[in-house]
């Protein structure tokens, strides 16, 4: 290769790296990677899921909160307990705990069902998650729920969403708990 073609391919890079950096830089604003993330796989919300039908692919990119009796064909990182609150109230906590996460944003609520959705955002390069969140009845005052969180691109760090995961339920158990202590 010729010093020349070398040249040349080394502007390319650094200008594809520029490019790279400002729109990260940009975030959620026209031209950022948000956009970016939208031009190269599509909508961020991946839609909704059906717990009972539910099998998960290998990945390390998704995480999984639910009962067997709710999930029976897929194998969840973590059972969520039942709570002593109705359905109603479980999903206002759901609400107020997602309205706490940072970059995290409601995009889709079944006003007849009990499921929601939202798209949670990593802060650096902003890959999306998609959280989808079933509340389910238990019996008087009582419900739990299903969580589900997959990665639409598949950013460098897999972890984050089994450490988004904890978070949620961590801060609806917290909350739930406060609430039930005040009863």
């Amino acid at each position: 290769m010729g010093r020349l073609a070398a040249f040349s391919l080394l502007a390319l890079l650094l200008a594809g790296l520029a490019a790279g950096a400002l729109a990260v830089a940009r975030g959620e604003e026209p031209g950022g990677i948000e956009e970016v993330w939208i031009a190269l796989f599509g909508p961020p919300d991946l839609g909704p899921v059906d717990f009972a039908a539910l099998r998960r692919a290998p990945s390390r990119s998704d995480a999984l909160a639910c009962a067997a009796d709710i999930c029976p064909l897929a194998q969840a990182d973590a059972v969520p307990p039942d709570f002593a609150a109705a359905g109603a109230r479980l999903r206002e906590i759901v609400r107020a705990v997602a309205g706490r996460q940072p970059h995290t944003d409601l995009v889709f609520t079944d006003r007849w069902g009990e499921q929601d959705r939202y798209v949670a955002r990593t802060a650096w390069l902003r890959c999306p998650d998609t959280v989808t969140v079933e509340i389910v009845g238990r019996g008087e005052g009582r419900s739990s729920l299903a969580l589900y969180i997959r990665s639409q691109v598949g950013c460098p760090v897999p972890a984050t969403s089994h450490a988004r995961l904890t978070r949620w339920l961590d801060g609806i158990a917290a909350a739930a708990g406060i609430e039930a202590n005040k009863g």
